[in-house]
């Protein structure tokens, strides 16, 4: 749990940190002028703007919010993203452009699970919540017992309660 909850806290640091590692990395590797341009213009605007927005829809969820931790999904998610970002900072010569590649296939894979599990969290909740309204709208039951034979027949559907109106006594012949 504590792998998942350092995750959700590292998320809004990593917007900054990332970046910024690709800046230093350019600088401490030196990688060239046109790097630095890819730099300035590409990779520090993408790689801001991308953790920001991954890490508003991972927030976004109501399952994280109530945790305060991603879920392992998130988890090897970010790690494979935040590595290769990391790795391509060394601007290593001969796999640049296969680590790059990697990276953009790896936000495009977090930003679509990050999506999915938004929506799946969603509808659940939303079922959850007409399953409530469903239960607080419903009449009381009446006449046999506290409820328990009835409650038992809704939700496994294996029992079937009749109950018979009127007075004892009464003759029910067809007319």
């Amino acid at each position: 749990m504590w792998i998942r909850r350092a995750f959700f806290s590292w998320l809004f640091p990593a917007a900054l940190v990332l970046p910024l590692w690709l800046f230093v990395g350019w600088g401490v590797f030196q990688a060239g002028g046109w790097a630095f341009l890819w730099v300035l213009f590409v990779a520090l605007p993408s790689v801001l703007v991308g953790e920001v927005v991954l890490a508003l829809l991972v927030r976004a969820r109501p399952a994280v919010r109530a945790e305060r931790a991603v879920s392992w999904r998130d988890v090897v998610g970010f790690t494979v993203w935040h590595g290769l970002t990391i790795a391509l900072g060394f601007f290593p010569q001969g796999a640049f452009g296969w680590l790059l590649a990697g990276t953009i296939v790896a936000f495009l894979g977090v930003f679509w699970s990050t999506l999915w599990q938004l929506f799946r969290d969603i509808a659940d909740r939303g079922r959850a919540a007409l399953v409530i309204a469903e239960e607080q709208t419903r009449p009381p039951m009446s006449g046999f017992g506290d409820g328990a034979t009835h409650e038992q027949a809704r939700r496994h559907g294996q029992v079937i309660v009749i109950t018979e109106t009127g007075r004892a006594g009464e003759d029910h012949e067809p007319r």
